[in-house]
């Protein structure tokens, strides 16, 4: 689906709701600066938090405004596997060009349960499904063999591998070699590692804020410039560190106020950033000239 840095946006608040103006401007943001896919509605955009209502505002909001310049992926999991489908239905309706399908959460089923799970969502679809793994989050692991097994559904098309083990990384890399099925990075300080194995890019929290620093990193790589990038990749690791100081994305969204994207507001039970955490931030901001 796309070649590069796909940004997990966040979702811009006001004391009213959602701030539409504020999510255009960050839209306009991202794609001047060289963002190859845009993820709405995923983890970094508090979904959670929202009613359907404003999460439909947001979904067909941004899929509007991005207009195909790139393309945009819609997260649509849940713990029900009947959501996950009506979610994924209603997504591909609105032009989503694919979905983010993050683990069911909560439930904790087994491997079975997963490859259930995704075969349901993927037949009742047309449009590219990323396999959504992050265990520290969802509490259930995708493993390799079941990424695998689900890599022979024509529509599965890509993982977005979070779990933070590169060793199992490594082999679901490795286990999807040939396939067709694509690899990305979930976690930012861990990209150009796996670039490393084959990974297509990374979906990226950090790109909220540098989104043409992330760019560049992974577009150097890929240009066989491999020492720019890893250059790259230290300067800005202090700040990719730095945005999961806290849960995310509680650090992100005060990086981007600091930068005029959005107001600091999130939706309980998260809380803005504490302060001890916050000056963390701003040293590593400044130290960069952001």
């Amino acid at each position: 689906m796309f070649k590069g840095v796909g940004t997990a946006l966040i979702t811009p608040f006001n004391e009213n709701g959602i701030d539409l103006e504020s999510y255009e401007k960050l839209i306009e943001f991202e794609i001047k600066n060289g963002a190859q896919a845009l993820i709405v509605c995923g983890t970094t955009g508090e979904p959670a938090t929202m009613t359907k209502a404003e999460k439909d505002s947001v979904i067909s909001t941004a899929i509007e405004i991005i207009n195909k310049r790139v393309p945009s992926i819609v997260g649509t999991g849940a713990n029900s596997t009947a959501t996950a489908i009506a979610n994924s239905i209603e997504a591909e309706k609105m032009g989503a060009d694919g979905l983010l399908v993050v683990t069911p959460y909560y439930n904790k089923c087994t491997q079975k349960g997963l490859v259930a799970h995704y075969k349901a969502i993927a037949e009742s679809v047309d449009a590219p499904i990323f396999l959504y793994n992050v265990p520290g989050r969802t509490g259930v692991n995708i493993l390799p063999e079941t990424v695998k097994e689900l890599s022979c559904v024509k529509n599965i098309v890509a993982i977005k591998e979070a779990s933070g083990n590169m060793a199992q990384v490594m082999e679901v890399a490795r286990i999807i070699e040939g396939t067709g099925m694509s690899l990305y990075s979930g976690d930012d300080a861990l990209t150009l590692p796996m670039l490393a194995l084959g990974a297509k890019g990374v979906i990226s929290v950090a790109s909220n804020v540098i989104p043409s620093v992330m760019s560049d990193i992974v577009s150097l790589y890929f240009s066989g410039d491999v020492e720019k990038s890893r250059a790259l990749h230290f300067k800005y690791l202090p700040l990719m560190t730095a945005l999961f100081v806290e849960t995310n994305p509680i650090p992100v969204k005060y990086a981007a106020s600091k930068l005029g994207l959005c107001k600091n507001i999130l939706r309980m039970p998260l809380t803005t950033i504490e302060k001890e955490h916050a000056a963390k931030l701003d040293a590593v901001m400044k130290e960069l000239g952001l």
